[in-house]
């Protein structure tokens, strides 16, 4: 060991042998402590050139931050890092700000998290006194604005009333009071509520002042928001014309006399219209032509239990009634919409009758006199109107809505009742099942909803993926099943009876219909399906058989609509886009009328020769003004013989001449 300290020791050029304190370093002694050899110190700490801080330090107030630069070697203070940008204006940005540094039209903003009250204190503030607290700056008491007026108020906000302010408005409400208990002031007006005095004596809210006196004469500015606030009233409460188009309501009367000679009217039925036969034919035989629309025919509709009316509702924006059973003419025309009809409905009487739109209006008519007795809007276009088919309830109107929703109305108040808002399309169909307590509605969702009426709840909801869109649905006369014409092609069967279910067995296919809402409609004893198709034809199906029966060319281009005569069961009225209403019949009735003379006594009465000679020429069935065929003179005998007798209707009499 010794000669290793020595050796450490002999490297030493000029060393002192003795330290400080006096020691001999060579000294051997065991007591001695080892010599310790000095390390250089080390630091984790990165090297940092000091010249350069002492120069970054001393220039810190002078040298300027570019805001290019993405590391800044110093600390820099708050106002060297918010120093404006100096050196030569950006020649493309505005105020020396480069394009990308932008994020506002006027710079760069920055987010700030504010509370929503500070926010509109300040704000309320600023539009007020013209000063307000200076976000940006450091120190809460920076302020921004007019300054004066700042100093002057003490520094106030609009919701920091001052202690000068809360007293001078306390002593003048002392004042208030004093003055109003030096009034003389009736002692039983302080005690009824009903009264002014009584409201000052009692007032709590801060806000209730003395009552000022109503103001005699309003500024122009009042009077127009008066009458703009006077109209807008107006037009929620009642203006249905005002929602939809506004027409001038006319009617034209074209018969000879609106009342007969013994003072019937002209839409009363005659006393011996009823049902000649229980049993019903297949028409096949074109009888009469309606032509007076200028446009297509939308919708037919025969007078109630008695048929010896049509309502015809026309693209021409006009409806007519014509009569069938005598001249077959157009009786009176109906101008109340400025579009196309959609849809009409007569009531139970049919005294009156309901027309829906596409001018947004549904209007309730007299049949008898043309007028209109109201019209209802919600400024949607009504698809379907009907009325609510118990007596009692006649005043009660339901319209289907291109909105998605079925209106209620009362129509001796004009009021909405009720809104049933479940569909997710325009609704087509409103049909009462289950004696009028529900209504089964179609949408051009492919859905069907079942509702009780008066009640905004869907009770059923028929939606299966292989639906389609319904716009026509028919009730069976045994109020158990819904025919429902699907745009698919084909004619679906629904039960009535509380799952409504889907009967599988009955469909009713073969006609085109895709893209037409063609009616489809029963024959009065329930033994035929009827519909038209878009290509101008009348499907006839058999209930039992779902086998197509017979088809009839009624229409050039789309057949619409058709109805089955009320009473004289073997007769149907079509009407099609061409503008035409067709009546047909079957050749069953001939024959039943043919019995019916041959129950007549006296037939082999003798004719005139010159009666016989006049009644030997021919005639076709669809105009009698013509002739065509010879006809027996037997069975002329036979008519003339009923023609005295009037036993048969005169229509049937001459029908039957032409077996």
């Amino acid at each position: 060991m010794d000669l290793l300290v020595n050796s450490y020791t002999a490297d030493g050029d000029d060393e002192p042998q003795n330290d400080a304190e006096g020691h001999n370093p060579d000294s051997s002694s065991p007591d001695s402590s080892p010599t310790r050899i000095a390390l250089p110190s080390k630091s984790s700490a990165p090297k940092v050139d000091d010249t350069t801080l002492a120069l970054a330090i001393a220039n810190a107030h002078e040298k300027p931050i570019d805001p290019i630069h993405h590391v800044v070697p110093f600390n820099p203070t708050y106002d060297q890092l918010w120093a404006p940008i100096y050196g030569p204006a950006h020649p493309y940005a505005k105020d020396g700000i480069a394009q990308g540094m932008r994020n506002h039209k006027l710079g760069f903003v920055e987010d700030a998290a504010i509370e929503p009250f500070t926010f509109d204190e300040q704000y309320n503030t600023f539009h007020k006194y013209g000063y307000a607290a200076d976000p940006s700056a450091s120190a809460g008491n920076n302020y921004i604005g007019d300054l004066e007026t700042l100093q002057k108020n003490d520094g106030i906000s609009v919701y920091n009333i001052p202690q000068h302010e809360q007293k001078r408005r306390k002593i003048e409400r002392r004042k208030e009071l004093e003055s109003e208990e030096k009034e003389d002031v009736d002692p039983k007006e302080v005690q009824n509520p009903a009264t002014d005095t009584w409201l000052l004596k009692n007032k709590k809210s801060p806000w209730a002042g003395k009552k000022e006196g109503l103001q005699t004469e309003l500024t122009e500015e009042q009077k127009k928001y008066a009458e703009e606030y006077a109209k807008k009233k107006a037009e929620e409460k009642g203006g249905a014309a005002e929602k939809g188009e506004f027409v001038a309501d006319k009617s034209t009367f074209h018969g000879k006399e609106e009342r007969d000679y013994q003072g019937r009217s002209w839409i009363a039925p005659p006393k011996d219209a009823k049902a000649t036969n229980d049993h019903c034919y297949i028409p096949k035989r074109l009888v009469h032509t309606w032509s007076g629309h200028t446009k297509g025919v939308s919708a037919i509709r025969f007078f109630p239990k008695h048929g010896h009316l049509i309502l015809s509702a026309g693209m021409d924006t006009k409806v007519k009634i014509w009569d069938v059973f005598n001249s077959g003419k157009c009786m009176r025309t109906y101008m109340g919409h400025s579009k196309a009809v959609r849809d009409i409905s007569f009531c139970n009487d049919g005294t009156k009758f309901l027309t829906a739109g596409y001018d947004k209006n549904i209007k309730y008519w007299d049949t008898e006199t043309g007028q209109v007795i109201s019209t209802f809007s919600t400024g949607k276009i009504p698809y379907v109107v009907k009325l609510n088919p118990d007596d009692d309830k006649q005043n009660i109107l339901l319209a289907g809505m291109s909105d998605k929703k079925i209106v209620q109305w009362d129509m001796n108040t004009g009021q909405i009742t009720q809104e049933y808002d479940q569909h997710l399309g325009a609704v087509n169909t409103i049909t009462f099942v289950d004696n009028n307590r529900r209504f089964v509605t179609s949408s051009d969702d492919k859905s069907l909803r079942v509702w009780e009426f008066g009640i905004p709840v869907v009770i059923k909801y028929i939606s299966e993926p292989h639906m389609h869109s319904m716009p026509s649905i028919s009730l069976h006369p045994n109020t158990n099943w819904l025919a429902a014409q699907s745009l698919d092609n084909q004619i679906l069967i629904y039960s009535t009876r509380e799952r409504f279910q889907l009967n599988k067995k009955k469909r009713f296919a073969g006609h085109i219909v895709a893209g037409y809402a063609c009616q489809v409609n029963f024959s009065p004893d329930g033994r035929f399906v009827m519909s038209g198709d878009g290509e101008g034809k009348c499907w006839f199906w058999d209930w039992k058989s779902c086998k197509v029966f017979r088809t009839l060319k009624c229409h050039e281009g789309v057949c619409i609509g058709c109805e089955w005569h009320p009473l004289e069961q073997s007769k149907v009225a079509t009407c099609g886009w061409d503008g035409l209403i067709k009546y047909w019949e079957s050749g069953a009735d001939f024959l039943f009328s043919y019995f019916q003379i041959l129950e007549v006594q006296n037939m082999e009465k003798i004719l005139e020769p010159e009666t016989l000679a006049v009644l030997n020429c021919s005639f076709r069935p669809q105009d009698r003004s013509s002739w065509t065929n010879p006809i027996p003179a037997v069975y002329w005998k036979l008519v003339l013989s009923v023609d005295q007798h009037r036993r048969i209707p005169r229509e049937d009499r001459t029908r039957a001449a032409c077996l």
